[in-house]
Parts: C-alpha cells; structure tokens; sequence
C-alpha cells in the first residue's frame, strides 16, 4: 500500500489516479465502483493503451540473397493475409477489432516484388488488406542509411510508393529510418514532404564507435521530429533497455528471454510497456498512457507469429488496459488525439553506418555523379515532351528500376559482415548503381538527340547550349566538334562572336565557349564559322609552377598540392595555412615537391588547366584549371591504384576560428553542437548519441569568418572531417576540411575490403571565396553551376523550331532555386512536375513562369501524389513557401 501513498504532491491526470488508490484500499462494491471511474475521468483517461506490433525487419542482402528474400516477402505475405483472412473477414465471426492479425512491412519492396511473382487477383487481396489497415507499408523502398544520399535521392527512393498511392487510392503515412545508430535532420522535412506524417526508430547499439550507443538517455521519447522547414513527423524513439530485441531496439516485442517461445516475449514486452506509461511522477521520462512495442522479426529470415500476437493482446487486455495488436499507424493516431502538443527536436546525429558505402566510394559516386545529370536529363526531356508526347515511353521500365536502385543502394547492411559474402554484396551495390547510371544516362542521351531535333539546322553546324539551372547564367560550355580548324563560334541571338578556344578531353576534340546570359531552364543557338577566332589574351598567366587570373594567384606542386593560394580580390590574402602538415588538395605527402614535372592543358582565351602526376602517396593525377570571367578554381583529382586503408584529401585554409556550413539532406547544417548553436545533438551526461567525426558532404561546405569565407563545391565525396575530430568530438573552428576519398571507416571488419579490387577514382571540387558574410543560396548557386555544366547538343532538324533563345521556366525570388523539373511519373499528359527549394530563412512567395500560361497546379507530395489543387493567377504559379522549405508541384501547361 506504500507504493499507492507515497507519490509526489503534483499528481497528472490526478482524478484517475485517486480513484486507482482507492479502489485499491478499499474495493467498493460494483456499483459505487461505476461512479468511482466516472470521477476518475472514465476509461479513457486513466486506461493504458498498448500495442504490439509484428514489424518483419529486412536485412536485405545480408541475412539472405535478393532470391532468397524475393521468395520469403511473398510466402510471409501469403501467411499473413491468410491470418487476417482468418480473424477479420469472416462475416459475422470476425475478431474484435483488437484481436484481429496484422501485420507490418518494412518497406514498399514487398509489395513489388509481391506484384511482381503474384497474380493480380492475390494482388488485389494484398491491396484490399492495405486498405483496411491490416497490412502496412512505409514510403521507404527498404530500411536505408540516410547520411549519405543527395536529397534527390531520398526522394527518387520513395518513388513507387508514390506510384502505388495513385494507383491503388491509399496513402503511405509512415516511413522509417532503422538500425543505424545514427540520423540525419534534414530527413524530417523530406518524409514529410512526401507524405509521412509518423515514424519509429529502433537501433543495434552494436559496430558502433558512439560512447554508450544506444543506451544513453534520450531526452525525449516520443516527440516531433521536425525539420528546419517547421514539418516533420512523430518520432517514437525510447531508451534502450537491455539490447536490440528489446525497446528501444528493432525487434521490440521480441525481448531478450532465454525462451523461444514468442508468448513469453510478447507476455513480458507488455509487462514492460505497462511500466514503462508513467502518467504519476513528475518527472517521468515518459509520461502518457499510450504505448507501443513495434518489431518481431530481428535478423531472422522469416517469422510466422500471427496467433502470438493475438493471444498476448487478449490475455494482456484487463479493465486498466487494453492491449491491441497493430499496424503501428493506429499507435500514431492514438497519440496525435490524445497528446496532440508533444516536445519536439530538430538536431542532427550524424553518421556512422551510413559512411560504410565509401568502402567502395567509385561505386558510390557514379550514383552520385547520375543524381545530379538527371537534373539537366529531365529538364531536356521536360522541354522535348511538351512537343513529343511519347517522348521517354521507351526507358518506363529502365525508369523504374532506377527508382528501384535508389530506395535499394543505401540499404542499410553495408556492414557486409553477415551471411552473404562481402564480394556478393559488391556486385550487388553495382549492379544498383548500374540500373540508375543506365537511366541517367539513357534519358540524358534521348534528350539530347531529341531535343537537337526539334531545333532548326542552318548552313554552317550550329549546336544549342542549355542551362538546366533557374537563373540567368555565364559560364562555360564545351561543344564535341570534329571538323576543320580555324573556327570561330557565333552566338545566333546577338550576331556577336563569342570567346573560344579547343580542348581535348579523353582524346575528343572540343570547342569550349564562353557562353553569356544563358536562360533560365532554357538554351541559347550559337553557330560555327570557319574562320580564325578573334586573338585574345589567355585566360590565365603561367609560370612556371605559378599561375594567376583576375582573381587568383596560385602555385601548383608537382605532387598536386596547391601549397600557396592567393585571393586577388581581398589584397592578396594567403589562403593556404599548413595544418598538421598538410596543405590545400593534399592526400598526403613524403614530399610536397615530388612528381612529374607539371604540364599545361588546354589553354585559351576562356580557361587554362596546369596538371599534375605523381606516385606518393599513391599514384594519382590532379587537374586545376582557372578561368577568364569566373571567379571558381576547379580541381579535378584522380586515384590511378587500388588501395585499402583510409584516405582523405585535405584542404587547410589560413581562417581565424571559422564556421562550418554544409548541406547535409534537405538542410543545410551548422557544424556545431546545438548547445553552441549549431545543429548537432550534444553529448548527454550518459554517453552518446551523436556521432561527430563524418559529416555529410553534399553540394558544398562553407568556412567562414565574419566577412569572409571560403565554399567548397563537392561531387564525389559523401562525407568530409573537421580537423581531428572523432567519434565523440567536433572540431567546431578548426580551419581544415578533410574530403573522404575512401576506405573502412571503422576497420577491416565492416564494409567491403579494399574498395573490391577497384584502382580508378575521380573527385571533382571548385573553390571560391566571398568577401562578405555566409550565404547559403550564393554557395548552393555556386555549387550547383559548377556541378551542372553547361549542356550542348547538336542541332539538326529539317523544319525545327527557329527560334534562338527560349526559357521553360522562371522563379521570381532568387532565393527560391528549381531543384528538379521533370514529366509526371504518369507521362507528360498529367503536367510536369516541378520542386523548389527556399533557402531564405525566411517564408517568401514566389511567382513560377513557365513558357506558356498555366492552365492548371496542384500542390503534391514530393512522390507526386495530389494535395492540394491551387489556382493559377494569369497563368502564373504563386507559390508560397516556408522556410527552408522544399515543396513540390504539378503544373499543365495550355
């Protein structure tokens, strides 16, 4: 009885609670009983909500093969839509609704592959359970790591659950990142932008290198996890308790008893989750009365425990709490009725399984490098299908395997270190990476041709120049040309010749321009003239290992290391300061001077490229190349020779105390903890549960003092370090940035020894600096143009469009970027589907101007389902948008 009258003065939901004690003390009859929990606030009040949850966990790859896993998703399936047959669609004899099977995927690749081995009437079966909420899937393809994707990614990832919401009429509201210690910010606002509204976390605390992972406090347990945009999702995220098959960990309800029978599990799980609604103490580390135990399957095959499930919500069930076997959504709902004001958390948590894909970093950047070409290949393909509506129907099912190889590259097994073979799993990752290099690619080439086409051929060759960005651009374009020198190169809309020189790029030949006041998502026409080009200076002086531009001046070792830079712009300030040795653009060196003696590429009136060759630290080549008109350094490095331990290519800047801003996924970070005023979880005082030491290395990363900075624009690399820091420390200021090149992170034990044998790598970069304080629209900008060169193709039609400039598409803030245009999944007749990124900090409305009038738009998901139907105002697109905010629409044109 002590326990009943020894609780804190303050009591919540203290009606209840009294009535508790006193039924308890004094057991009153029946009837006095009935008014007594009516005082008490009634059952819903004071009773516990319990759920249970048999979430099948997919280690893909690593339990077992793609056949092995194909196979038992349809078999499981099959066992459980027989179960809920049994228990929910019997007429007149159907459970409670409490009691009846369900059963939870954990990803949307179960559907497709059951789509694909099932017939359409066991499809439909699948669907109609879908529908009633006794089978649930997230928008996710399978459980990924997050912290290495482009945010582009993220989304192509959730593509067929998109497909599949306008196909079958549901929706898919959870998504679920698991396993990995770790968690990424920016994720809040892309699950919720395409639909989310709930997700669950459940982590291994095992191959971590974070102080305590896993068990150390959190500070909240079901909370908001928002994003820097204002959406997010409801987090059900608790304390791990004892290991992974308990909370907190991915298999829940499993429990870590020594029986194997699942009853004794799930009997003690309720056990726990009874204990664990702590609605008395004032200090309750989780106080509500609704709880949920989510996860079954482990790293098991297959499991088979529908009765289980049942038999434990009924035996569970008593007058103080009611125990429902669930589909996890019904959980959510719960909460958001009954505690509709939960905390909520925007930080980061790093990464740390997610790093484990540069163990074969090649293979990771080819899917990197396609991301960002699909950019310019769908705006071509936009602008091709507006005129050619079949335009694209023959890469559908390339299409959709790339979207496949999305959701499936990240998958989180990249530890390699369970039942399939670490070289199993390699071809694997490749054969991912092929299947969305191949649609890249493909559409890319179609596009082209396609679009060279439908332009009108003149006497003398002419090509197209297009600018797949949503600002007027000057910059650099390099066209294929075969023919006859001297030439000159005429830009058709202003009659005026333009700046050219030739290069060589992998034994092709190339006249490369310097192309002025290109559109916005549009081309201008230039044509070649035979002819001497106008004599002009060259785009930069050399001499020796010295070169120098308006901008710049630098000197060049025959190692690659840039060891002396100069900013021309702001009195010559040194930029290069050695840190622990090492310079600007050093993998890391004997000799900072050894080498082949450096060559000149490529000079010209618009660029000129000093290379570099050199054996140490292993062979590899460098590339800088400074140009007339364009404060940007390109640095173009290459590993010519396997290698199997950890490099990276470090770049120390002559900065006081800087600060750090890269973009991450969806966000663009602050590299400090929160409780300095940056975005990452601080450390607790029992450990954990941030990981520090590799950050997500996007677009770009930004040093900065005050008024000045330095943004690094990065294409291949998914990761960097600052300075020294480890996994339980952040260098905050330290003035160096360490680029990941490759390698085991975290030893030979996890990822995929020795880069699979591979000995060609590439890491594109560009430098700038600015002269006044961080700007994160101008270093995308920057990023963005370097990575998204200037796209030409040949012009060839008979009776083609003669026009010499055209523009698909204008944004009237400039803090507003176009991140993707593209036909709908569903082809060009259902508009073209268009999504903008703010990265004002502030709300801002935008006017979107296509080349004809808007007949209609839509607000949609960023997997391109329908939410809102918006009213074009004379043919223009106002489109408002939160802070931070990516949102995505489809507009038809007239």
């Amino acid at each position: 009885m002590k326990k009943y009258i020894s609780y804190p003065k303050t009591i919540r939901n203290s009606g209840a609670e009294l009535s508790k004690i006193f039924l308890f003390i004094f057991r009153p009859a029946p009837w006095l009983m009935a008014i007594l929990l009516l005082f008490g606030g009634a059952a819903n009040a004071q009773q516990k909500r319990l759920y249970l949850a048999n979430d099948e966990h997919t280690d893909y790859m690593w339990t077992g093969t793609e056949a092995q896993y194909d196979s038992v998703m349809v078999k499981m399936l099959d066992y459980y839509l027989d179960q809920i047959d049994a228990t929910a669609r019997r007429p007149g004899k159907n459970n409670p609704a409490d009691f009846q099977a369900r059963f939870n995927c954990d990803g949307s690749y179960w559907l497709r592959v059951y789509d694909k081995f099932r017939t359409p009437a066991q499809f439909n079966r699948l669907v109609a359970a879908l529908r009633s909420g006794h089978i649930s899937s997230p928008l996710n393809t399978l459980v990924s790591t997050y912290g290495a994707q482009p945010t582009e990614a993220v989304i192509r990832g959730m593509y067929y659950a998109g497909q599949m919401e306008r196909r079958l009429g549901v929706r898919f509201p959870l998504a679920v990142c698991m396993e990995n210690q770790t968690l990424p910010l920016g994720l809040s606002s892309l699950w919720a932008g395409s639909g989310a509204k709930y997700s669950w976390r459940g982590v291994c605390a095992c191959a971590s290198r974070i102080p305590n992972a896993g068990f150390a406090h959190r500070k909240h347990q079901l909370y908001r996890y928002m994003g820097m945009d204002g959406r997010g999702v409801t987090m059900k995220w608790y304390n791990l308790k004892t290991g992974n098959k308990s909370l907190g960990g991915y298999a829940e309800s499993r429990q870590q008893t020594k029986s194997l029978d699942p009853s004794v599990g799930l009997n003690r799980t309720i056990e726990i989750l009874t204990a664990l609604c702590d609605t008395i103490s004032e200090k309750s580390a989780y106080p509500y009365n609704v709880a949920g135990a989510f996860g079954y399957g482990w790293d098991d095959l297959d499991t088979y425990v529908s009765p289980d499930f049942i038999t434990a919500a009924q035996n569970g069930t008593t007058p103080q709490r009611k125990v429902r076997v669930s589909n996890e959504v019904d959980f959510f709902e719960d909460v958001a009725r009954t505690y509709p004001k939960l905390p909520s958390e925007s930080v980061s948590y790093g990464n740390e399984w997610d790093t484990y894909c540069v163990s074969m970093n090649e293979t990771s950047a080819k899917v990197r490098r396609a991301t960002e070409k699909l950019r310019a290949a769908e705006a071509l393909a936009s602008i091709v299908s507006l005129k050619n509506k079949t335009f694209g129907n023959n890469l559908a099912a390339l299409r959709q395997k790339a979207w496949d190889g999305y959701g499936l590259f990240w998958e989180h097994d990249w530890t390699a270190d369970g039942p399939v073979k670490p070289k199993e799993r390699a071809e694997w990752q490749i054969k991912m990476q092929q299947q969305v290099s191949g649609y890249s690619d493909s559409l890319f080439n179609q596009s082209l041709h396609a679009l060279g086409n439908q332009l009108q051929k003149a006497t003398n060759p002419r090509f197209y120049v297009f600018n797949p960005l949503s600002w007027v651009r000057n910059d650099v374009a390099d066209a294929e040309y075969a023919g006859s020198l001297p030439v000159k190169v005429v830009d058709v809309s202003t009659g005026k010749e333009t700046a050219s020189q030739v290069v060589i790029k992998n034994g092709k030949q190339y006249l490369r321009i310097r192309a002025e006041k290109l559109p916005s998502v549009g081309y201008k026409v230039f044509e070649i003239q035979q002819g001497s080009p106008a004599a002009l200076p060259q785009a930069a002086a050399v001499s020796g290992n010295w070169f120098k531009n308006a901008f710049y001046r630098i000197r060049l070792l025959k190692s690659g290391v840039i060891s002396e830079l100069y900013d021309s712009l702001a009195n010559g300030k040194q930029l290069v300061k050695v840190i622990d040795g090492k310079y600007l653009n050093d993998l890391g060196i004997n000799n900072a001077d050894e080498g082949a003696p450096l060559v000149l590429e490529n000079a010209g009136p618009v660029s000129v490229t000093l290379k570099a060759v050199s054996n140490f630290p292993v062979l590899h080549t460098v590339r800088v190349t400074l140009f007339k008109d364009s404060p940007r350094i390109e640095i173009q490095d290459s590993i010519q020779a396997n290698f199997s331990d950890l490099k990276t290519w470090a770049f120390s800047f002559n900065l006081t105390h800087p600060t750090t801003r890269h973009e991450e996924l969806g966000a663009i970070l602050t590299a400090k903890n929160d409780r300095n005023g940056g975005h990452y979880a601080s450390q607790t005082r029992t450990g954990g549960p941030a990981r520090y030491d590799w950050l997500t290395f996007n677009h770009f990363a930004d040093l900065s003092e005050a008024n000045y900075g330095v943004t690094l624009s990065n294409q291949d690399c998914s990761f960097f370090k600052l300075g020294n820091s480890t996994p339980d420390s952040l260098w905050e200021q330290s003035a160096q940035l360490n680029a990941l090149a490759g390698g085991q992170t975290d030893g030979p034990k996890l990822g995929i020894p020795a880069q699979n044998g591979n000995g060609d790598f590439l890491y594109q970069f560009a430098l700038t600096t600015h002269h006044a304080p961080f700007d994160q629209t101008a270093a995308m900008k920057f990023a963005l143009e370097h990575q998204n060169p200037l796209v030409t193709g040949r012009i060839t039609g008979e009776n083609g469009d003669p026009r010499k400039t055209f523009s698909l598409l204008s944004v009237s803030d400039p803090n507003v970027l176009l991140w993707s245009v593209k036909p709908s999944e569903e082809g060009i007749k259902n508009g073209l589907i268009t999504r903008f990124w703010n990265l004002n900090a502030k709300p801002v409305k935008a006017y979107v101007k296509l080349s004809k009038p808007l007949k209609a738009a839509w607000q949609t998901t960023h997997v391109e389902t329908n939410e809102q139907s918006l009213t074009p105002v004379n043919g223009t697109l106002n489109a408002v948008f939160n802070q931070h905010q990516l949102k995505t629409y489809r507009l038809k044109l007239k």
